[in-house]
């Protein structure tokens, strides 16, 4: 499938010829290979931000079994990967254009055998160490990297028309791992789906079972085989190679930081509140099953922004981010609301739907932000290098087009530690998670200011 023919533009793996932006050649061959990369694409993140979040249930369970961590240890349990994935992803940002996105792809999808397998032994053992688990949640920080590298390599594949949507169908469907991971987690562990070789259960105080073992386990097969898939299946681009002292050029362009910022109010909250759902419902509801409801967040953030790419492609990412930070604002005004009245019936309902809604407008921001990205850039570049033309113009404008959607994907995953961070920060002084909540609202004003003023006024010096 992957042999090169005469002509075919292609050497092995790697695609020498590629002109998504020409009509007849995105028609006839371009279209259909960037879709198998898409789609074989998406699994492999969903499986990584499975792997990153999945100490956000597990945390919740710890007590059951005896591992009796206080409720700041479990924060810290949550947040770590946060820490560790954003960190990554600053790294991960540049190595598409050094190693391949096909390679890459498939050694980072690799990398999470090393927490998956590492959880599932970890648990079993009444004697392992609280610093154990602290090196086990850094590591679940390589699914956070691999947003970063996964959003670059999309991005080399589409014409800009319809590269809003893509990157949206790429980030939500893999941001959908968050939700599946929450949702699935909390049924293997009620069963040995491994049979003797997953270990032997944990019994509760009740005389219950329970196979924590399983939240790492689980995914193990299908990291194999997305692995797999990404080896033989997905391709590199020549054109798109690049040293990393190329792509830092992007640390000297304004509009990279400004992007940092604003993508952190949208995918720093949608990964942040992620983390921190479970156990912030558990902590301030502890009447209500918290993991029979904590999937649903995600979902609704991972599918609004699947969904919802096109409009920003058709009204301008500006104008739906602006109005997107607005509406957060409200959610946030809700979520305290309903907190200082959690004692009365009814109130952890409204808290909920508040925070529905909260995540649903992570999801639309997050596609507006990356769709302004590659708009804001092919404005940008002509202005900053005057003596580039025709295709050497194109080439690095969508260059840095991809290095910015990946760093500032680095920059906002920071909020999956500070997130649960601020919550377990808040409770300790203050007890209670309301001075978190006004510090998150606080933000998203500025965000409103900052994209009025740089995208959305009148006269604005780039318009998108």
């Amino acid at each position: 499938m992957n042999i090169a023919t005469a002509g075919s533009g292609r050497k092995g793996y790697t695609l020498s010829d590629w002109h998504p932006e020409d009509p007849d050649f995105w028609n006839e061959r371009g279209k259909a290979i960037a879709t198998r990369n898409l789609w074989i694409s998406i699994p492999n993140l969903l499986l990584a931000f499975s792997v990153w979040m999945v100490w956000s249930v597990v945390v919740a369970k710890m007590p059951a079994i005896g591992f009796d961590f206080t409720v700041g240890e479990r924060f810290w349990l949550a947040a770590l990967p946060g820490l560790s994935g954003a960190t990554l992803r600053i790294f991960y940002s540049f190595m598409i254009p050094v190693f391949g996105g096909r390679k890459w792809t498939a050694l980072s999808s690799a990398s999470l055998l090393l927490p998956a397998i590492g959880i599932g032994i970890a648990v079993q053992s009444p004697d392992t160490t609280y610093a154990t688990f602290l090196i086990l949640a850094l590591l679940c920080g390589f699914g956070g990297g691999n947003f970063a590298s996964s959003m670059a390599n999309i991005a080399y594949f589409y014409p800009k028309k319809t590269k809003g949507n893509a990157l949206a169908l790429n980030a939500g469907l893999g941001n959908l791992g968050v939700s599946v991971m929450q949702f699935l987690v909390p049924l293997v562990i009620t069963a040995g789906v491994f049979g003797a070789i997953g270990g032997e259960p944990q019994t509760l105080t009740d005389g219950s079972k329970l196979w924590i073992q399983n939240a790492g386990f689980v995914w193990v097969p299908f990291i194999l085989v997305g692995t797999i898939a990404a080896w033989f299946g997905m391709n590199d681009i020549a054109s798109a190679q690049a040293s990393i002292k190329d792509q830092t050029i992007i640390l000297t362009r304004k509009h990279n930081w400004v992007m940092c910022i604003l993508y952190t109010g949208t995918f720093g909250s949608f990964i942040g509140y992620s983390a921190g759902f479970p156990l912030l419902m558990k902590t301030q509801f502890p009447q209500v099953d918290a993991l029979t409801y904590a999937f649903l967040g995600p979902l609704v953030g991972a599918l609004s922004r699947a969904a919802t790419g096109w409009i920003s492609d058709r009204l301008g990412g500006g104008r739906v981010t602006f109005w997107t930070f607005l509406g957060m604002i409200a959610a946030v005004a809700g979520v305290l609301f309903f907190l200082g009245i959690k004692e009365q019936p009814g109130a952890f309902w409204g808290f909920f739907g508040c925070f529905m809604a909260l995540f649903f407008l992570t999801g639309v921001g997050n596609a507006s932000t990356f769709q302004m990205i590659p708009s804001i850039m092919r404005q940008e570049v002509p202005r900053l290098m005057p003596e580039l033309a025709g295709d050497a113009l194109l080439k690095q404008s969508e260059r840095e087009s991809a290095a910015i959607i990946a760093f500032t994907s680095a920059i906002a995953a920071y909020g999956a530690f500070f997130i649960p961070k601020a919550y377990g920060t808040s409770i300790a002084m203050t007890g209670g998670p309301e001075a978190a909540l006004w510090c998150f609202g606080i933000f998203y004003a500025l965000c409103v200011v900052i994209t009025w003023a740089f995208y959305t006024r009148a006269n604005a010096s780039v318009p998108c």
